[in-house]
């Protein structure tokens, strides 16, 4: 569903280390908020998140779908992030800045949707959880467009 990871000038890539600490072992020593939501925003930079979703009801398989990160920058709001992202949904095909809150739970990131309008495709809701390893990253997680809503899943890989 293109609308719901929304979520975008690469600073390089980030390996997963510097983004979050491995699981299960605390960091050496205490880090700041504000550090680790610089490392997301330039981890999420230069990205894609490469899936698919699902459709509540239907019987379909689950259908491709790819976001392009090109931008992620801090806002000053606390949780706030602005990406800029490339969707394909319908006959809809543009690159859009969007403020999103990040919240975490733990260690993981999750991209928080409440009620967000998106030029040409309307409101959409979602929570959508990022989970980065040695073995890579991907994100899973929940959508809803009106009435319609579904899970979604996938790999987040880095642009050549």
């Amino acid at each position: 569903m293109a609308g719901v990871l929304v979520a975008m000038l690469s600073c390089g890539p980030v390996s997963a280390q510097e983004i979050l600490p491995e699981t299960g072992k605390p960091p050496e020593k205490p880090e700041s908020s504000e550090s680790r939501e610089e490392r997301l925003a330039k981890y999420l930079s230069g990205t894609q998140f490469v899936g698919r979703f699902t459709i509540d009801g239907q019987e379909a398989p689950p259908k491709e779908e790819a976001y392009t990160i090109s931008k992620c920058e801090k806002l000053p709001a606390k949780d706030m992030y602005r990406m800029t992202a490339r969707i394909k949904y319908g006959d809809v095909d543009a690159e859009v800045p969007l403020d999103l809150k990040i919240l975490w739970a733990g260690n993981a990131p999750v991209i928080t949707l409440d009620s967000l309008w998106i030029p040409g495709m309307g409101t959409f809701d979602s929570r959508v959880m990022l989970h980065v390893s040695k073995a890579g990253a991907r994100y899973a997680g929940t959508w809803q467009h009106g009435k319609v809503g579904g899970h979604l899943y996938g790999k987040i890989v880095p642009l050549p």
